[in-house]
């Protein structure tokens, strides 16, 4: 089979990671209740900031986000799994060309198994379907909803990773990433 991942808040806690940055440079103590709380993608509301000052802050701080941002729990040995299961596993992500390289780099050094034309960046969010439609996918996972909601034509499963944000999708969703493997080994007995 062939699954496709996006990278940030589907494989890696990316979000989390930049609130607790936040809390660490803003020299701030908010619970981090306040961010499971929260109806949209972005962490700075809880700390007071407006959208200009929210961004001014990501892009301040998106290099130590990027590199320390933990993958979720049991991720990388689902992934690993798969992999040595002969499946093909795809990562597909909209970071920013600049980061490609990069990227490519820290998820492999995670352990996450990242195999030579397997790996897609740089390309906007509205554009991953093109990428997903040529691959031929069998599975895809994401988190943004307005990713989510260019794939509804694909002939694939399609899950959603659950996250405070996206709980009014109403279609499947991993929340522990070993439900991936019930739902492989379900397919594969069918």
């Amino acid at each position: 089979m062939k699954l496709g991942f996006d990278i940030d808040d589907t494989l890696l806690n990316l979000r989390e990671q930049a609130f607790r940055i936040y809390n660490a440079k803003l020299n701030r103590q908010v619970d981090i209740e306040a961010f499971h709380a929260l109806t949209c993608i972005s962490v700075h509301e809880p700390f007071g900031l407006t959208s200009e000052e929210g961004r001014a802050m990501w892009d301040r701080h998106r290099d130590e986000i990027y590199d320390t941002a933990a993958p979720f729990a049991n991720a990388v040995e689902v992934l690993r799994e798969l992999d040595r299961r002969g499946h093909e596993v795809y990562y597909i992500t909209a970071r920013t060309a600049q980061y490609c390289e990069r990227t490519r780099r820290s998820i492999a050094e995670i352990g996450f198994p990242v195999r030579e034309g397997r790996f897609f960046c740089g390309m906007g969010d509205l554009e991953k379907v093109h990428i997903i439609k040529k691959l031929g996918l069998d599975y895809y996972f994401d988190d943004k909803p307005k990713v989510l909601d260019t794939l509804g034509e694909l002939e694939l499963a399609v899950y959603v990773k659950d996250n405070s944000y996206n709980r009014e999708l109403n279609m499947p969703r991993i929340v522990d990433w070993n439900e991936l493997l019930q739902l492989v080994d379900e397919d594969e007995r069918m």
